[in-house]
């Protein structure tokens, strides 16, 4: 028999209160739209273990040995004692067409689940942290009862059916002959109250299904993928039951202007061959605005120049941000009139008459072994 009370990882002594707040807590946890479809089954046991701990009568039942969700109502004597003999009997009551003790009554105020949405934002809202709304398609209080479920407010009676059990006595054939067993009662759903005059637009539940748009707090420095919970913003339960969470994926658009690594963003910059060889002072367009960056003299291909603090906030100290990594690149102009080729043609001349012999090598040259010069005659060549 299986150990309800160590699924839900309460004691044997908990009380109603803290045997709800073990479901909601280990139901969120192993939810499958949130854990993923392999904790299905356990979620499954969850829901199992608070169905026999949430009810009076079944708990009193698992605590004398038997568990009413095995077949055939459980062993009797499978348990660590045998309980009260009057209780014993009681159960087997029902086999011989006597008044058994059911299952009991299900509440009709129940817990909402959990929800999953996810959300788009822009690089930037990543870095400064901002808002972003999401649509969730979920249950909602019925705004005709106020959640009662009653059309004109009065409480729910007493089924006429069960009167009050909940359940209802049925004729079950067997090998052993006909045997009487606890069933739902159809009247009430199990609940053992019927509401008289049930609302017309949630039809007697306190909420219907609504299409709401919710505000997410997107914290500065976020990552991809991430996943935010928002408390209570999920499904509302039925007949005024306390919501669930609503958990949203957070997804990072990618941007045209720069690259994220970690906490550092970078770019790519095309300045002229006489930048790069004299130096340049240039504005880029950053997301804190526009900003000056200086192109060192002798410039290399490929060759960074570090903008700090202009990265992505770092999550732990929102005070200190990462670099923008600007990466430079040289255009070397193919198309020579005769006058600019014989200047380089001079400036080649003064500049690496004393050029040694090719380096060849089993590996790339690194852009700083080569120089700029170097590659201008090699596009030429």
């Amino acid at each position: 028999m299986a150990d309800y009370y160590e699924v839900l990882g309460v004691e044997r002594s908990a009380s109603e209160e803290d045997i709800k707040k073990a479901y909601r807590k280990m139901s969120r946890k192993y939810h499958p739209d949130i854990a993923g479809p392999e904790f299905e089954e356990k979620f499954k046991e969850v829901n199992t273990a608070y169905e026999v701990l949430s009810d009076p009568d079944k708990r009193r039942m698992y605590d004398q040995g038997v568990d009413p969700n095995a077949p055939g109502g459980g062993n009797p004597f499978g348990g660590a004692g045998f309980g009260d003999m009057g209780d014993i009997f009681s159960f087997f009551g029902s086999a011989f067409g006597g008044a058994a003790g059911g299952p009991g009554p299900l509440p009709r105020t129940q817990p909402g689940r959990d929800s999953l949405a996810s959300a788009t934002i822009d690089l930037k809202t990543a870095v400064f942290g901002g808002t972003a709304d999401v649509t969730v398609d979920t249950f909602g209080v019925c705004q005709t009862c106020g959640g009662s479920g009653s059309a004109d407010g009065s409480q729910p009676t007493t089924c006429p059916q069960c009167h009050g059990s909940g359940h209802v006595q049925k004729i079950v054939r067997t090998m052993l002959g006909q045997m009487m067993t606890p069933a739902p009662c159809e009247t009430c759903e199990g609940h053992g109250t019927v509401i008289d005059n049930p609302c017309t637009e949630c039809h007697g539940h306190g909420r219907v299904r609504t299409r709401r748009d919710v505000g997410v707090t997107v914290p500065a420095g976020i990552a991809d993928n991430t996943r935010l919970r928002l408390a209570h913003q999920g499904e509302v339960g039925e007949c005024g039951g306390p919501a669930g969470d609503l958990y949203v994926d957070v997804r990072i658009r990618p941007d045209k202007q720069f690259t994220r690594d970690g906490d550092d963003l970078h770019c790519w910059i095309r300045v002229p061959m006489s930048w790069a060889v004299l130096g340049h002072d240039l504005d880029i367009e950053t997301f804190d605005g526009t900003e000056t960056l200086t192109v060192p003299a002798g410039c290399q291909p490929d060759q960074t120049v570090v903008l700090k603090g202009l990265g992505v906030t770092h999550m732990r100290d929102a005070d200190e941000r990462g670099n923008l990594v600007a990466h430079i690149g040289v255009d070397i102009p193919t198309k020579l009139s005769d006058s600019e080729r014989q200047l380089i043609e001079e400036f080649a001349e003064s500049h690496d008459s004393s050029a040694g012999a090719v380096s060849q090598s089993s590996r790339p040259t690194t852009p700083s072994r080569k120089g700029f010069f170097d590659k201008l005659k090699d596009a030429f060549s």
